[in-house]
């Protein structure tokens, strides 16, 4: 599941040909967090650049297990930098069925979805054209409850379910 705010796109990882060069994402990320007052630490970029180098969610053990050993940075520095990375923008929250929290970066692209396996725990990100079309419907809806006077909509949205690759044994039982 993955908490998603509409907020506009505020990064790219990459220019598109005969763009200008965008900065690159930790030049963005900077930025970011100085407009938002914070200071930019060596274990923020530290975290900031694990993140950069995620394919898919990771839980704040991981992104902690991945942080460069020069660097000075606990698991409570990381988990505080995790929610100010949320509050501004810079990362979107996911969860596994058992609880545990996931992050990944918020970087400009349409909002991803992701189906977790209850037998694996493998994380899988929902095809393009599903994800486009969950997403014009939850923003048919929050449209409709901005229009009902609700400000600062936001949604999470989750799907577990068993991958076929598992339950292709189950089926082949007599």
């Amino acid at each position: 599941m993955i908490s998603i705010s509409k907020k506009p796109l505020l990064f790219s990882r990459t220019a598109s040909q005969g763009d200008e060069p965008n900065p690159s994402g930790l030049e963005q990320a900077k930025a970011k967090m100085k407009s938002a007052g914070m200071r930019i630490t060596q274990p923020r970029i530290a975290i900031f650049d694990v993140l950069l180098r995620q394919t898919k969610p990771a839980s704040v053990e991981q992104i902690h297990a991945n942080i460069d050993n020069k660097i000075s940075c606990d698991l409570v520095t990381v988990y505080r930098c995790m929610s100010a990375f949320e509050d501004i923008g810079l990362a979107r929250r996911a969860f596994f069925h058992n609880g545990t929290v996931l992050y990944e970066l918020k970087m400009g692209e349409p909002s991803r979805y992701h189906i977790v396996c209850k037998e694996t725990q493998q994380v899988n990100e929902i095809n393009t054209a599903i994800a486009h079309e969950l997403q014009v419907a939850i923003d048919r809806v929050q449209q409709k409850l901005r229009e009902l006077g609700f400000d600062k909509v936001e949604h999470i949205v989750e799907f577990f379910g068993v991958s076929p690759r598992q339950q292709q044994p189950a089926l082949s039982r007599p």
